[in-house]
């Protein structure tokens, strides 16, 4: 240890110039790697928080999403009678039929049309859904033209404000109230009564049915009455689960194309540092040779020269997730695959992800000074000493 902290240290600091550009290509690299990986992060963590664990969704068996379910009247008057259900003061049963359609709205940014969500809700959907909270205006009143908005939704598209006029389904609607939802997918919908939004859209039934258990444990209760109905051809899942599964697909997309990016970056990167330890091996050939003069074996040299690149991309990692850190909590948005609506969501870095980041430019060190420390361990005392 004394060798790599007092020798290999300071000819870093001797070589300041060749040893700052090498580690901030590794940070820039690791950067990047850390900011995408954060996209991906944040827009699984938007989409499961909408799920509760007490909570459970009601689809169609052959459905793979909300946007191509069928709950018709009649099966909901069956669904919401099951003992499983909660029921609130009055003794009604807590679950909101609902209806997922996609209306179209100009982006804030570049003034371009985007799917955004709009969810029809029965009338005790906030009961359900008690993650709710409004931050300016009330509820819509059932029966009634009028319309909650998602504050990140609020925040992206045109018109969405508190007292806005929005024309959908041939109808004039009118918000008067604008939600958060613990930074879940539900700030970027529109939500309305759903018999007004059938009519509006000229359905016949909803499209699923979200409720709240009487304890989370009466899911598989709940899951064996309903297929032992043949009535009800349905399937229940975990409102948690659902949301699990929604956020698949397109994470998976996100991650594949930030890691193919990271990984052509690294490439470079590590050219960087394999150039950087080639020179200072060229640079120090006389005091290679005259430490192994001293009695330092080939692998206290490789040793050496390995832990210096090491250390070189280690600090680099430690400035690319400072340049990344500033990204936390920056709103941003994506077509989320499973409803081919755009949802708005916050880059999120986590402790995980740092920790990821920092083993990445260590691989990446490793890999950039592996061999120039053997071609370091390889050089003949002999002529390394005539060097002098």
């Amino acid at each position: 240890m004394g060798l790599i902290a007092n020798y290999n240290v300071r000819s870093m600091l001797v070589r300041k110039g060749t040893a700052a550009m090498t580690a901030m290509g590794i940070a820039m690299v690791v950067a990047v790697f850390v900011m995408t990986l954060a996209i991906a992060q944040g827009f699984r963590a938007t989409l499961v928080a909408s799920g509760s664990p007490q909570n459970a969704i009601v689809l169609r068996k052959s459905a793979t999403s909300e946007t191509v379910s069928a709950v018709m009247k009649p099966e909901f008057a069956l669904i919401e009678t099951l003992p499983q259900i909660a029921r609130d003061a009055q003794g009604q049963p807590l679950a909101s039929p609902e209806l997922v359609v996609i209306i179209s709205r100009p982006r804030i940014s570049d003034n371009q049309p985007a799917n955004v969500p709009l969810r029809g809700v029965g009338p005790r959907a906030f009961q359900v859904r008690d993650s709710i909270k409004f931050v300016e205006g009330r509820r819509f009143t059932p029966g009634l033209r009028e319309i909650n908005v998602g504050k990140l939704a609020v925040g992206r598209f045109k018109g969405l404000s508190l007292g806005s006029d929005v024309k959908f389904g041939n109808v004039i609607w009118k918000v008067v109230g604008v939600f958060t939802a613990d930074d879940a997918s539900f700030e970027s919908e529109v939500w309305g009564d759903v018999d007004l939004m059938l009519n509006a859209f000229q359905r016949s039934g909803y499209q699923s049915v979200t409720i709240k258990l009487t304890d989370p444990s009466a899911l598989e209760s709940l899951q064996a009455a309903i297929m032992g109905d043949p009535r009800l051809d349905f399937k229940v899942e975990r409102e948690q689960d659902y949301y699990d599964e929604q956020s698949q697909v397109m994470t998976t997309v996100i991650r594949v194309f930030g890691t193919f990016v990271t990984l052509i970056l690294s490439i470079g990167a590590m050219f960087g540092a394999m150039n950087t330890m080639y020179a200072a091996v060229g640079y120090r050939t006389r005091e290679i040779g005259t430490l192994r003069a001293l009695g330092f074996s080939r692998g206290r040299i490789v040793t050496a020269f390995l832990a210096e690149s090491v250390m070189l991309a280690l600090i680099g990692g430690v400035v690319g997730c400072l340049l990344a850190l500033p990204v936390h909590g920056l709103s941003t948005g994506t077509t989320n695959m499973a409803s081919f609506s755009e949802v708005a969501f916050k880059f999120r870095i986590t402790p995980a992800l740092l920790a990821g980041g920092m083993v990445f430019a260590g691989l990446m060190g490793a890999a950039g000074g592996l061999l120039p420390a053997i071609r370091a361990a390889r050089i003949p005392v002999a002529r390394a000493l005539r060097e002098i």
